[in-house]
C-alpha cells in the first residue's frame, strides 16, 4: 500500500517533531534558509508549480509567525512541526482556528493549513473549503488576486 504513495506523500506521514515554546519557534525560523528551493503550499489551494523565490519564502515565514502568535492565544506554541528541527525539509503548520487533535493522535487528524516543503507536493484534500479570509490572507501575501 505504501508503495503507491509518492515522495511527498511517505514524508508527510513521517515522523515530526513539535515546537512547543514560541521562542524555539523564533529560533526555527532562523534555521531555515529561504533560498533554499521551498514549495509553499496552503492546503485547500492547488498546490505550487515550482519553489517560491526566497523573498516570497522570507515574507510568508514572517507573516504566519504574526498570524499564528496574534490567533493562537496559548502560552505555547504547539501548533507547528518539523522532520527535523535543526534542518528541516517538510514543516506542517497548522491554522490556530480549525486544530482538531493536531498531534495525530485522533483517528482523523485534521490536514496542516499550511506546508513548507523541499519535496513538491501534491494535492491534499481537505474536508470542506479553505475558508475564503484565510484564502484573501493566503493571496496578499504573494500579493496575488
Amino acid at each position: 500500500m505504501s508503495d503507491n504513495l509518492s515522495e511527498f506523500e511517505r514524508a508527510f506521514r513521517g515522523l515530526f517533531f513539535g515546537i512547543m515554546k514560541w521562542e524555539d519557534l523564533a529560533r526555527f525560523w532562523a534555521r531555515i534558509d529561504p533560498a533554499s528551493g521551498w514549495y509553499l503550499y496552503a492546503v485547500g489551494e492547488p498546490p505550487p508549480a515550482g519553489p517560491s523565490p526566497a523573498e516570497e519564502v522570507q515574507a510568508f515565514m514572517s507573516r504566519v509567525d504574526e498570524l499564528l502568535r496574534r490567533e493562537h492565544r496559548e502560552s505555547y506554541c504547539g501548533i507547528v512541526y518539523a522532520d527535523d528541527l535543526e534542518r528541516p525539509r517538510f514543516v506542517k503548520i497548522f491554522d490556530p482556528n480549525y486544530l482538531g487533535a493536531s498531534c495525530g493522535s485522533s483517528r482523523n487528524p485534521p490536514l496542516p493549513g499550511w506546508i513548507m516543503s523541499l519535496i513538491p507536493p501534491v494535492d491534499l484534500q481537505r474536508k470542506g473549503p479553505l475558508p475564503e479570509s484565510r484564502r484573501r490572507w493566503w493571496r496578499t501575501i504573494f500579493d496575488r488576486t
